[in-house]
């Protein structure tokens, strides 16, 4: 008898074992998920169904990879190398569908129809860079596919937020609105302004503590788009072995546009270059201030560092 109280009562106070991941509250996952099951039913009518289905056997279907970031970080260029592998079918546009509320209420049908047709032995990637800064978007990525193969491709982050300002420059400059100065948007009382949206967009080790909430790291492969600029092949040859594709893009696939300053793409015979847009000219900085924005990155990139358990050649 007394043996048996001995047992009732190591059983009651034995601690429960934890799952380690994903950290989620399993009601909100739970309703979540009941909520896109709404959507998914909401949307999924006979028509959207035939018209994701081809006659030559092909059919459009949910991304298995999402290229989610970063903002200038090079992710059209990494999906337009991606394209020249024959088992990748890629969306063409940002989707937009995880971090825009109106086209997340669409649900995923809507989400397969902005999808291309691709054969049953092909990967769909689509690419939204602002998927990587948005808290929002890790969760709602996980309660779509726990197994999803993520690609993040990053750069010095310095850079990045020079090409981030280029980038609303040269848009305001085709409307013919005017802009301020970079040194408008880095300077505030005399001091770095760390408000400044860019600045927030590259401290990436904060947006990707959210990722890996939900998501191991083996899942998360992280693209040099500083070395993706400089020398293409090597990189996306990692990303052929990561996302388990038979090599099949060649260093013959690159070629070094002198005029353009970059790599340019040759498939079948078939040259092409990406936009006029890609590849600006950063606008002038001061030394002193530049040197100023490299010092603040200094510590959040060493975080980075930690995090992924891999460093990058950043100033």
């Amino acid at each position: 008898m007394a043996a048996f109280l001995l047992g009732a009562v190591l059983l009651i106070v034995q601690p429960q074992i934890v799952p380690s991941r994903p950290v989620i509250n399993l009601k909100a996952e739970t309703s979540a998920q009941s909520v896109q099951r709404e959507l998914l039913k909401k949307t999924s009518q006979k028509n959207d169904f035939k018209e994701n289905i081809h006659s030559n056997g092909s059919c459009r279907q949910l991304p298995q990879t999402i290229i989610i970031g970063v903002r200038k970080g090079g992710t059209r260029a990494l999906l337009e190398m991606l394209s020249l592998h024959p088992d990748i079918a890629a969306a063409e546009s940002e989707v937009h569908f995880f971090d825009w509320e109106d086209h997340y209420r669409n649900g995923l049908q809507w989400y397969i129809n902005q999808m291309p047709f691709s054969y049953p032995h092909q990967i769909t990637v689509e690419k939204t860079p602002a998927y990587f800064t948005s808290p929002k978007v890790p969760e709602r990525v996980y309660n779509m596919n726990q197994s999803m193969r993520l690609l993040l491709i990053l750069r010095d982050p310095s850079e990045r937020v020079l090409s981030d300002y280029t980038q609303v420059f040269y848009n305001h400059m085709q409307k013919h609105k005017p802009y301020p100065s970079i040194e408008q948007f880095l300077i505030k009382d005399g001091e770095l302004n760390v408000d400044y949206k860019a600045i927030n967009r590259s401290l990436y080790y904060i947006h990707m503590q959210n990722w890996l909430k939900y998501f191991p790291l083996d899942h998360i492969h992280i693209v040099d788009g500083d070395k993706l600029i400089k020398d293409p092949f090597p990189e996306i040859e990692k990303v052929e072995r990561f996302l388990k594709l038979s090599p099949q893009i060649n260093a013959s696939n690159f070629y070094f546009n002198k005029t353009k300053g970059f790599y340019c793409l040759r498939d079948s015979g078939r040259e092409r270059c990406l936009h006029e847009s890609k590849g600006r000219a950063h606008p002038q900085v001061d030394t002193r201030l530049l040197e100023k924005l490299r010092e603040y990155f200094y510590e959040p990139n060493k975080k980075f560092f930690e995090l992924v358990g891999r460093t990058f050649d950043w100033h």
